[in-house]
C-alpha cells in the first residue's frame, strides 16, 4: 500500500487491531447470517474506538476519509467478511451515502444521511427489475413516475433489491417523460420497455412506511454479508412529493453514475481485504503442513499457486490504488476505469480464495475454515454492480471509440502495411530479380 497521510494511517491500523481484536472473534459460523444484536453491540464498539463510518464526511459523523485513502481502510475492514457492516462502509449503505452526500439537499441530508452514517437505518437501491426491466442494461427500465400537481406517482416492480427487508428508505430509479403524463398512463406503463429507450430517468427518495411500498419475496443467494436480503419489492402507485427527488428531475442515469463508480470500487477494495485473509489463511497451512517429506510452502506446485495469489493480490491494488484517483475528477475516465478494476479485482479475488481452498484441502471445502463461505460470498461480485460481460462490452466500446476519435483527428493508422510492389524490391528477394524469379520461387515451395 501507498504512503498515506498520518491521520489515515492511525485510522488504518486503529482499524486493523479492531478487525483482528474484536471483530474475528465474534464472526458467525460460516454460511450463518450475522445475528442483528450482535452487530449493533459491535457497532457501538466500532463507534466507541473511532473507527465507525471512515467514508463519511465529518459533519455528518464520519471519519472524513478523502475517497483515494479510502482502499486501505476498506480493506482492513474486509479482512472480516462482517467488518464492513460493522463498520458501518457496506453495500448498499455506502453507495447511498456517497450520493446523497454528493447530490442530496440539505434537508435529504439531514432527513436520510446523518441516521444513515450513524448506522440508526438501513437503506437499498431499488434499480433492477424482473425481465425485460433493467438490469445490466438500465436503459431497459420499467419502473415509471409521473407527475400529479406537484406530487410525483411512481408504479413498478422492482427485484434483487439488496437489504430491503430491513431497509428504512428506498432510493428508486424511475423513467420519468419530460413531456409529461398521468397516473394512469404510470400504472398501466405506455409500450414495452425496449419502446420507452432512450427516456429521461430520476431518482426518488422514498420511505418504507410509504402507502403503496410492498416488500416481497426474498430470492435466495448464496451470500449472507448484506443484511436483509434480496427481494422483491413493488410500487404501487405511491405518491411522494417533489422533495423527494434525489437532485434534478430526468438526470437519474447521469446520477447513477456518481454512484455506482465509486461503489463497483469499494466492492474490490472490500474483497480484496477477504482474499488477503484467504492467502493469510493459506500461508499459514503451507508453512505447517508436512507432504511427502517437505513442507508444503516448499514444494514448486504450492508455490506457484501462492505466487499467483501474491500477483493477482498486488495488481488488483494498484489498479483500486490507480482508479481512486480519478473518481472525483473526470467521470468518464472514472467509470471507465472503474468497469476494468471491476471485472479484473471480481475474477482476482475469486481465483486467490479458490487457490486458497486448494492449498488447504479438505478443510477447505468444509465449514472447519470459512474459505468456501468465501467463495459464496465473492461469486455474485462477478454480476452485481454489472456482469463481467457487461463491462467487458463496454471497455471494448470505449477502446474502439477512443481509437476512431485519434483516427479522425490526424493519427496515423498503425495496421497499414506496405503492399505488392514494395515487398521485397531491397531485400534481395525473388521480387527484385523480376516476375519470372517470383514465379520460380512459388514453383519451389509448391513442390
Amino acid at each position: 500500500m501507498t504512503a498515506l497521510p498520518p491521520d489515515v494511517e492511525a485510522l488504518r491500523v486503529r482499524t486493523r487491531d479492531f478487525i483482528r481484536d474484536i471483530v474475528i472473534p465474534a464472526e458467525p459460523r460460516p454460511g450463518v447470517y450475522l445475528a442483528e444484536e450482535v452487530l449493533s453491540d459491535l457497532q457501538a464498539q466500532a463507534k466507541a474506538a473511532g473507527v465507525f463510518a471512515p467514508h463519511v464526511p465529518t459533519e455528518w459523523g464520519g471519519q472524513g476519509v478523502p475517497i483515494e485513502h479510502w482502499s486501505p481502510i476498506f480493506q482492513e475492514a474486509g479482512y472480516s467478511p462482517i467488518g464492513p457492516a460493522v463498520l458501518g462502509c457496506m453495500a448498499p449503505d455506502e453507495g447511498n451515502m456517497h450520493m446523497l452526500a454528493r447530490i442530496g439537499t440539505p434537508a435529504q441530508q439531514e432527513r436520510y444521511l446523518r441516521p444513515l452514517a450513524a448506522g440508526d437505518i438501513r437503506s437499498s437501491f431499488a434499480m433492477t427489475e424482473p425481465h425485460p426491466g433493467a438490469g445490466s442494461d438500465p436503459s431497459a427500465l420499467a419502473t415509471r413516475a409521473v407527475r400529479d400537481g406537484d406530487d410525483w406517482v411512481i408504479t413498478g416492480d422492482k427485484r434483487f433489491i439488496s437489504g430491503a427487508e430491513v431497509s428504512g428508505f428506498f432510493i428508486v430509479m424511475a423513467a420519468t417523460d419530460p413531456t409529461g403524463g398521468t397516473p394512469a398512463e404510470a400504472a398501466a406503463g405506455s409500450g414495452s420497455a425496449q419502446e420507452r429507450r432512450g427516456q429521461a430517468a430520476t431518482m426518488f427518495l422514498v420511505d418504507r412506511d410509504t402507502l403503496g411500498v410492498e416488500v416481497g419475496r426474498s430470492i435466495r443467494t448464496v451470500d449472507r454479508t448484506i443484511a436483509g436480503g434480496h427481494p422483491y419489492v413493488r410500487f404501487d402507485g405511491v405518491r411522494v412529493p417533489s422533495s423527494a427527488v434525489l437532485g434534478e428531475p430526468g438526470k437519474g442515469f447521469a446520477y447513477a453514475q456518481v454512484r455506482l463508480a465509486p461503489a463497483r470500487l469499494t466492492h474490490c477494495m472490500r474483497w480484496l481485504g477477504l482474499a488477503r485473509r484467504a492467502l493469510d489463511i493459506a500461508l499459514d497451512r503451507a508453512e505447517h503442513r508436512e507432504v511427502f517429506g517437505a513442507v508444503l510452502a516448499r514444494q514448486g506446485l504450492a508455490q506457484e499457486l501462492i505466487a499467483q495469489s501474491v500477483i493477482d493480490i498486488e495488481t488488483a491494488d494498484a489498479m483500486i490504488t490507480k482508479t481512486a484517483l480519478v473518481l472525483e475528477g473526470d467521470q468518464a475516465e472514472a467509470n471507465s476505469l472503474s468497469s476494468i478494476a471491476k471485472v479484473y479485482c471480481s475474477e482476482a479475488v475469486y481465483r486467490v480464495i479458490d487457490r486458497a481452498v486448494q492449498l488447504t484441502g479438505g478443510d477447505g471445502v468444509s465449514d472447519e475454515l470459512p474459505l468456501i463461505q468465501y467463495l459464496n460470498e465473492v461469486r455474485p461480485f462477478r454480476i452485481y454492480d454489472g456482469s463481467t460481460e457487461t463491462h467487458k462490452f463496454a471497455i471494448s466500446r470505449r477502446a474502439s471509440s477512443r481509437r476512431r476519435r485519434e483516427v479522425a483527428a490526424g493519427a496515423p493508422r498503425q495496421d497499414v502495411v506496405a503492399g505488392p510492389e514494395a515487398a521485397g524490391a531491397d531485400d534481395g528477394g525473388p521480387d527484385s530479380a523480376g516476375p519470372e524469379a517470383a514465379d520460380s520461387a512459388t514453383a519451389e515451395v509448391a513442390r
